[in-house]
This record gives C-alpha cells, sequence and structure tokens, in this order.
C-alpha cells in the first residue's frame, strides 16, 4: 500500500472510531430502572409506515467545468449530465440501446443502406484505409457494393466509378419533451450537429468530418448521409445528442461556450432539472415532472443533490458512513482505497460496485525508437533490446501479472488476454500472453543471443554478438510512468521480477504532462523510451488500430499516432483493417476479430498488465445501480436508484 492509501486508510479507520464513540455515547451507562408513566402521561402513537425517501446525494471527487453537453465535458460532466439526458443512446455490454429513438437502425430493417453513386476526380471520399482523401489516380477504393479489402481496387483515374454513401434515418420517440415543455424534434439533433461542427466546439470532428449532410426529413426524423466510401456498422454513434434549438438557436459554438445557462443549467429531457450551483459545493436538481418516464414511477427522488467532496480527500469513505452521502463515483480514486473497500463491504457498512476496464494498463516495448527512421545503426544508437519477438515474449513470461493483481488489486482485477475490455463480445478469451514461466523465458532469451557471463544475480544479461545488439551490451533498461501510486507500485514489481530474468530496469517517474507531451521532445511520444506503462481505452469498436503501421508518430504526421511502440507488420495491419470492416451481423465477423487478437499477442509490441478498475459505493441499502463498463457514465440509470423501503416491489 502506497503512503497515500496508507494515510486514506488511517483517516477514514480514526473517522469510523470516533463514530463509533458517538455512538457508544448515546448508550445507557448500565441496568436502570424502568420508567413509569405518571397518570396524566400518554403512550406514543406507533410510528406511521416510512414513505419512501425523497432525496438521493451523489458524491463526486471533481466538481465539473461545464455542463454543456458539447464544451469540454469530464467524467464528472457526465455523471451530472446523465440526469439531465437519458440517451439518447446507452451503450449496454457494449452495444448500442435506443432511449428516445424507436429502435437503433440496421440494414436489416431499411432505415440503413448504401446507396450507389458517381464520382469524378478531386471528389473528397474516404479511401480503403478509411482516410478522407480526394479522389485521384492511384488511390485505393471500394467500388460500390465493395467493403473489404479482398475487392478494393486502385483507381485508374479514367474509367468511370461508383462507390456508395452510408444513409442511416433515425426516428425519434413522440411525446418526449424538454423540462419546459417544448417537444424534443429532429431539428434539435440537427442544430446540436451544427454546433457540434463549427470549429470553435472543442469535440473530435472525426465523424463530422464524414458527414456530408444531417437533416431533419419531418418533426421526429433525422437522417445521416456520409461521403462516398466510408463504411461504418455502429450506426446509432451517428446520431447527435439534441439541444434545444427554441432557447439556443441563433448562436454559434463560441457563443454557447460563454453563455452561463447552456454551461451551467443546460436544459435537458431527463429524469431531473438543474435547480442550483453552488460551486465549490454541490449541484441540486429536482425531479423533472415532464420526464417521458414518469408513468413508471421515474425518477424515485424528488431531489437529487451532487456534493463535491475536497480535492484529495482521506475521508471520503466516512462521508458515506456518516450518511453525507448516499452514492460516490469512481472519480474520488477509491482504486486507492481497495482494500478499505472490501473491508468495509465485508463488514455490512457499504455496497461495492467493481468493473473491470474498458481501461487496461500495459507495458509498452520501445520496438522501433524514433531514433532508427533512417535505420538502426549498432553501437552508434541505443541497442535494440525489444526488436527481437522472442525478448517481447521472454519479458512477458518474466512477469507474474496474477500476482501483481493479487498484490495491488486485492484480486479484483484480470489479465487482459489483449486490447478488449473481459465482457466484450469481440473478446477471444482462450487467447493471451505467455504466463509466467521464468524457465521459458531464459529460453527464449538465449536464442536471442543475451547470455548470463559471470553468474551473479546482481548484473544483467549481456549480448554475444549472435543478434543484432553489440557483443558485451548489458540488458539494462529505462521504464517510464506516471508517478500516480499504483503506477510506481506496479513498476517496482516489475522491475524485480525482470531482475530475476537478468534484465536491469531503471524506473523514471513523471507527471502526466511529461509522459504524455508531444513528440519529438516527450518521451513516449517522441519514441525515446525503452519501456513504458500507461493505459490505454478499448471503446465500443475495435482497438487493434492503436499497433497499426498508419499510427507511428513521426515528423511526418507531426507526431499524431498512438502506436508509440514503433511496431509495423503488414500481417498485422491487413488483420485489423479486415475487423474494422467486419460486419456484426455477420457469422465470420467473430474469427476476423479472433485473428487480429492472435497476431497481436503472437507479436506483442504491447504486454497487457492489468484491467483498471471502475469503482463506485453506495449505502448498504441502495437498489437500481448497475455497473456497466461499456456505458457512458456509471450513472447511465439513475433515474432507476432508490435506498431504504424504497427498494421494496
Amino acid at each position: 500500500m502506497n503512503s497515500r492509501s496508507f494515510t486514506r486508510k488511517l483517516s477514514l479507520l480514526t473517522a469510523l472510531a470516533v463514530f463509533g464513540l458517538l455512538l457508544a455515547a448515546c448508550q445507557p451507562a448500565g441496568p436502570t430502572a424502568a420508567p413509569t408513566l405518571a397518570a396524566t402521561e400518554a403512550l406514543p402513537e406507533a410510528t406511521a409506515t416510512p414513505e419512501p425517501p425523497r432525496s438521493l446525494t451523489v458524491c463526486l471527487g471533481q466538481e465539473p467545468q461545464t455542463l454543456f453537453a458539447y464544451g469540454s465535458t469530464t467524467r464528472s460532466s457526465w455523471s451530472v449530465l446523465e440526469a439531465v439526458y437519458d440517451g439518447p443512446v446507452d451503450t449496454r455490454n457494449f452495444e448500442a440501446q435506443p432511449v428516445i429513438l424507436e429502435k437503433i437502425p440496421s440494414l436489416g430493417g431499411g432505415d440503413a443502406a448504401y446507396l450507389p453513386e458517381a464520382v469524378k476526380a478531386g471528389d473528397e471520399v474516404l479511401d480503403a484505409n478509411g482516410d478522407l482523401v480526394a479522389l485521384a489516380q492511384g488511390v485505393t477504393v471500394f467500388p460500390s457494393g465493395c467493403r473489404g479489402m479482398d475487392c478494393a481496387l486502385a483507381w485508374d483515374g479514367q474509367s468511370e466509378l461508383q462507390m456508395d454513401r452510408l444513409q442511416i434515418t433515425f426516428k425519434l420517440l413522440g411525446g418526449v419533451q424538454w423540462s419546459d415543455g417544448a417537444p424534443v424534434s429532429a431539428q434539435d439533433s440537427v442544430f446540436a450537429y451544427q454546433i457540434a461542427a463549427d470549429a470553435a466546439a472543442p469535440v473530435s470532428k472525426t465523424l463530422v468530418d464524414r458527414t456530408a449532410s444531417y437533416e431533419a426529413v419531418d418533426e421526429l426524423t433525422v437522417r445521416w448521409t456520409g461521403k462516398p466510401g466510408y463504411v461504418s456498422h455502429r450506426f446509432g454513434d451517428h446520431f447527435w445528442l439534441p439541444l434545444p434549438q427554441h432557447i439556443l438557436g441563433g448562436q454559434n459554438a463560441a457563443a454557447l461556450l460563454a453563455n452561463e445557462d447552456a454551461n451551467r443549467k443546460p436544459l435537458g429531457w431527463g429524469p431531473y432539472v438543474i435547480a442550483e450551483w453552488t460551486a465549490g459545493d454541490h449541484i441540486t436538481l429536482k425531479k423533472n415532472p415532464l420526464y417521458f418516464r414518469a408513468a413508471e414511477g421515474l425518477p424515485k427522488f424528488e431531489t437529487l443533490t451532487y456534493r463535491f467532496l475536497p480535492a484529495n480527500s482521506n475521508t471520503d469513505l466516512a462521508a458515506l458512513l456518516t450518511g453525507e452521502c448516499d452514492l460516490i463515483d469512481q472519480s474520488t480514486l477509491l482504486e486507492d482505497q481497495l482494500q478499505v473497500v472490501l473491508e468495509l463491504q465485508n463488514s455490512g457498512k457499504l455496497k461495492a460496485y467493481i468493473g473491470q476496464g474498458p481501461e487496461w494498463e500495459h507495458l509498452d516495448f520501445g520496438i522501433s525508437p524514433a531514433v532508427y527512421a533512417d535505420g538502426y545503426q549498432p553501437g552508434n544508437e541505443r541497442a535494440d533490446f525489444f526488436g527481437d519477438t522472442r525478448v517481447r515474449q521472454a519479458v512477458a513470461a518474466c512477469i507474474d501479472r496474477n500476482a501483481l493483481n493479487t498484490a495491488l488489486m486485492q484480486g479484483q482485477s484480470a489479465v487482459p488476454g489483449g486490447f478488449f475490455a473481459p465482457t466484450h463480445p469481440w473478446l477471444a478469451a482462450d487467447l493471451s500472453a505467455p504466463a509466467y514461466d521464468p524457465a521459458a523465458a531464459a529460453g527464449l532469451l538465449a536464442e536471442a543471443g543475451w547470455v548470463d557471463v559471470d553468474g551473479n544475480p546482481d548484473t544483467p544479461l549481456q549480448a554475444n554478438g549472435t543478434g543484432v545488439v553489440p557483443a558485451g551490451t548489458p540488458f539494462s533498461v529505462n521504464y517510464v510512468t506516471t508517478q500516480a501510486g499504483l503506477r510506481q507500485q506496479m513498476a517496482e514489481s516489475i522491475a524485480g521480477m525482470l531482475k530475476q530474468c537478468g534484465i536491469e530496469v531503471k524506473v523514471t517517474t513523471l507527471t502526466p504532462e511529461q509522459l504524455y507531451a508531444a513528440g519529438p521532445e516527450g518521451d513516449v511520444f517522441g519514441r525515446k523510451f525503452d519501456l513504458a506503462e500507461f493505459a490505454w481505452q478499448a471503446g465500443k469498436g475495435t482497438p487493434c488500430y492503436l499497433y497499426t503501421s498508419r499510427q507511428i508518430p513521426n515528423a511526418k504526421n507531426l507526431w499524431l499516432g498512438a502506436n508509440v511502440t514503433g511496431y509495423s507488420n503488414a500481417e498485422y495491419d491487413a488483420a485489423c483493417r479486415a475487423a474494422e470492416l467486419a460486419n456484426p451481423e455477420q457469422p465470420e465477423a467473430l474469427q476476423t476479430h479472433r485473428a487480429v487478437q492472435e497476431k497481436f499477442l503472437a507479436d506483442l509490441p504491447v504486454l497487457p498488465l492489468l484491467y483498471r478498475l471502475k469503482i463506485v459505493v453506495s449505502r448498504p441499502d441502495f437498489c437500481g445501480f448497475n455497473m456497466d463498463v461499456s456505458a457512458r457514465s456509471e450513472f447511465w440509470g439513475i433515474e432507476s436508484y432508490a435506498y431504504g423501503v424504497g427498494c421494496q416491489p
């Protein structure tokens, strides 16, 4: 346990002790005579059955900076916005679920289709890699009817060419109202798209750039049309969360980013309406009487309050135990207090909800540093420690990842088999990186030319000159990660394990700003490291693209890319693109996803370590909470929360 976690635990136990003393002080000191009633005293009336709870307090570890959905939102922003909006689309178990839409469109349902269209030189299209380009001779594209690399063609610049535009039609539920009584309309979503497309809006433009048109067909119908060559199977992503045009219309993104009401009291259609925001303390919401699910008795509370716990609080769990909070979200760094959380749950003092992923911690190998851009020059540049796949596999066999889970995660996490979350339907659960086996690791290292020259366990292996590394080079590498307590413990543990295999590791911890600094200066994105530990999030699609050749950050792409390892393999690239294009409605899609996972684990550009945990805690009589790691926020179902007698059927 790190010092911060120890301090938190000590403070919490102290708070519990004080709380226990207060309770004890209220108890009788010893046996006393039974009191008698005077003749004029009346017996107390029977207590009525308690009314269902009418207020809910959720405690956050961070105050939102804005509640404008197309502003610079954070996780804490969406913890609140889940109460203001409901949907419009929820993600459950990595599948889109309609909330204020009649359904999620599909090719088979007739509300999504690929429509052929003639294209010519200079037209903006998507090439076979999914990049926006101007059509020209030699550009590889999908001709009409083609959805995979097996039928892609390089255009000759002369032949007539047709490509397909994806068109998706969405139908809103009737009767959904903004909390001021105005109907939620198709035009509200179109207005939101216009704001999202505005250069001033700090949101991703990836889908905007692939959109040809987004239009209201009628009051409840929206139609999205893509640019030629665009292929997608996640149709629910193409509907923009509506904004109330009748209130905000006529303002651009810059104006809305400065609009006090848009940022602090956004109008929604969800279960609650924002009543007040007291900076530094709380946000209070009231029940929305116009909520479209009100007839179901939702939401369960008249008042919902989000309280902000002090930064770096050592008493956040105590706030739950003393009744200040009914529920505490994951932004309070409960991962650092996991042991205490489990102890309190075992004693019945709280209820814990623990989910794995989709974020996963991994150890990245510096396979091809930026200095190798003109080719590796042995003796003049950093030694090529990890270019040999056998060495990467050996490192995996040197690290006991299950032991890390037990020691650092109280056994609540799991060792990832690859880059998917454990509940993702595309995960090939039977695949994994090499298991802990130091003997096998020693054999692989010897095959790769790394030998023990002196028999001293305190000195690293040396290269014997049979590989690309000059003879006599010690296997001594740097390891960079952030200063987070969990990562520091992980790094030191891994360094100790690798020492047992003859690999010397020097750990350096940096601030997040330093670790993630852009290239060419930054260690990670400038591709200067030997080993680096951090985390990625596996989203709704496949994250295989993270390790494609096109994602290697370098001077040509202005150091923009996720593949900081420098790993490049044409077979992997092809397998990943096939997985991205695979239609999940087709039976062969699962095998396509399996194929890229097999290649990833065979080449091992990074070693998956552990799933990061999502932890939420509540009072022990809480009900209605459902942890879904694929959801936009853990509070996606806040309208159904209850506690005490409110949980009775």
